[in-house]
């Protein structure tokens, strides 16, 4: 835990505010999902500093390796008789040991008093995501599909992105969620997310939940259309390690190519995403 402190304290912002990601050696090979992440925080408008910020959460030797080879803030969490190495398939389960240790990991960040962006690394980084964070909510989440207002519990979200506040409620609702696993056996924390935020224990909590609107926060589930506008876009509604990184690759062109354009054809929107494809 000592450890953890002093990488989280190396990596926050002014405001105790770090953005984390998870890695498995699976993801870390050079030439993977690690480093088209890594580069799309280099290519965004104004993302660079993020990187900063960053903590990558080991989750195996290899991924924790690698990390150290090509970013400065890791962190190993090696789950003892769980090999994370392989790539973690859908609802197997490794995946779902694999995504629960992460859900009682970020209530540990929290309870250390650290805000925190947790970001899937299959999500690129083109704009700094903060401006578009609701001031008042204790949690934030990204969706696969986004209906419009964003107190709406029907929101279909994603797990791999959200903004968290460290308070006691914040906390409580981890708490909840991570011994929720137990209640809902076989499913993975999304399913499990979906199912609680109806729960009346949340309104007891006092929890604020905030859906992110896909036209800031998109995937290839529901593509972010104004590329004026995106923040992340995340290869979500994709399986499939070869799959992913075409798209990924697919998604860096185009915002090279949105970005090499002149300010009055940008306006126009004369480029969009050329994805899905293979996903």
């Amino acid at each position: 835990m000592q450890h953890l402190k002093e990488v989280l304290g190396n990596a926050s912002m002014g405001n105790n505010t770090v953005i984390l990601t998870t890695l498995n050696d699976a993801w870390a090979s050079t030439n993977s999902v690690v480093d088209l992440f890594l580069k799309s925080f280099m290519l965004g408008d104004g993302t660079h500093w993020l990187l900063d910020h960053l903590v990558i959460i080991a989750l195996d030797e290899k991924a924790y390796n690698r990390c150290q080879a090509v970013h400065k803030h890791c962190f190993s969490l090696v789950t003892e008789d769980v090999d994370f190495q392989e790539e973690a398939y859908f609802m197997t389960p490794n995946y779902l040991k694999m995504m629960w240790r992460r859900i009682d990991f970020l209530r540990s960040v929290l309870e250390l008093g650290y805000d925190f962006v947790f970001t899937d690394t299959d999500i690129m980084w083109f704009r700094d995501p903060f401006p578009q964070f609701f001031p008042d909510a204790d949690f934030q989440i990204a969706c696969d599909h986004f209906f419009g207002d964003p107190d709406d519990l029907n929101n279909m979200p994603n797990g791999g992105f959200n903004y968290v506040k460290s308070n006691n409620r914040s906390i409580a609702f981890y708490k909840f969620w991570y011994a929720s696993h137990e209640t809902y056996p076989g499913y993975h924390d999304q399913d499990v997310f979906n199912k609680i935020k109806f729960d009346p224990l949340i309104s007891d909590i006092g929890l604020k939940i905030r859906f992110l609107d896909t036209a800031y926060f998109g995937g290839l589930c529901e593509p972010s259309k104004d590329l004026n506008l995106v923040c992340t876009m995340h290869a979500n509604c994709c399986y499939g390690m070869d799959s992913k990184l075409h798209d990924l690759k697919i998604m860096l062109q185009d915002w090279r190519a949105f970005t090499s354009l002149p300010p009055d054809l940008k306006n126009e929107s004369v480029i969009s995403w050329r994805v899905p494809q293979n996903c």
